[in-house]
């Protein structure tokens, strides 16, 4: 499955941003990125009700989506802010980059700097789920498992420095990583950085012998592109040992949403897993 994480204020219309501050981005899954296309034409376009709102119309992902990428720069990120990476992820990482290569583009080595992606994440986290839910009856509450209650206490228990603190954080990075997009049209870094785990296990707690110290810390590879705020797709490249699935997460400029979907698709065509994800976009 491929998804797609949109830029703040491409939202679906009439789904408003909730307190405007919420790290979660809609975005449509589909099976191929010519699909996921298809759904933000029609999803994407000015909602009156959000302030973040782009005026572009949603018509424009309906336009063709081939192009050439020879030439494009891409920052390939093999170490990702020093985060622990299973070692099947990363194989199966390390074995795309002469496919992205094989499309013309220029591939570099880079180590962006994520430093207070991961305090700045969890503080506006614990204020989002505060916002949302903070009002909520006691008696709904105790119907929510322990660490939805950990993030209420921890929203309800911040202090404005704290939060001040946190959008600071977001800034800094937001300015770093965009500087660092000045010389390059996109980053390439693995999506997840464990495969599918037990259904019955709550979730990961350490990762090649790197412990985790919360129960999201083994999702920072996904929630430090998150609070970016950049254009973000997940799209299939291969399978561990065990046929688990594996994605790359390739992340554009600020807004250029349509960009992430082109290399995307490009991708997607010379990855040798189209065939098993028939698109329907092809079919109307």
């Amino acid at each position: 499955m491929v998804g797609f994480r949109t830029s703040p204020g491409r939202v679906p219309r009439g789904a408003s941003d909730a307190g405007w501050n919420t790290l979660s981005v809609l975005g449509p899954m589909a099976r191929t990125v010519q699909d996921v296309a298809l759904f933000l034409s029609v999803m994407a376009g000015p909602d009156t009700s959000s302030p973040l709102s782009i005026h572009e119309p949603g018509l424009r992902f309906a336009q063709p989506i081939e192009r050439d990428c020879k030439g494009l720069r891409i920052a390939w990120c093999p170490t990702f802010g020093g985060l622990p990476f299973d070692r099947r992820i990363r194989g199966v990482f390390d074995s795309q980059r002469k496919k992205f290569e094989s499309l013309g583009c220029v591939t570099e080595d880079t180590d962006p700097d994520f430093s207070g992606a991961d305090e700045a994440f969890k503080v506006l986290r614990a204020l989002s789920f505060y916002q949302q839910y903070g009002a909520l009856p006691q008696a709904q509450r105790a119907q929510m498992k322990d660490t939805i209650k950990q993030e209420l206490e921890r929203g309800l228990r911040l202090t404005a420095p704290e939060i001040a603190a946190a959008e600071t954080k977001r800034s800094r990075l937001f300015a770093r990583i965009g500087r660092l997009m000045e010389n390059y049209d996109f980053l390439l870094l693995p999506v997840t950085q464990v495969p599918a785990f037990d259904i019955d296990q709550e979730y990961v707690k350490e990762i090649e012998g790197t412990k985790m110290g919360s129960y999201i810390d083994w999702m920072r590879s996904c929630y430090f592109i998150t609070v970016t705020a950049l254009p973000a797709i997940s799209v299939p490249a291969g399978f561990t040992p065990e046929r688990l699935p594996v994605g790359v997460q390739i992340v554009g400029r600020h807004q250029d949403d349509w960009g992430v979907l082109q290399i995307a698709h490009a991708f997607e065509q010379v990855n040798g897993l189209k065939k098993r994800f028939p698109s329907v976009a092809t079919a109307i």
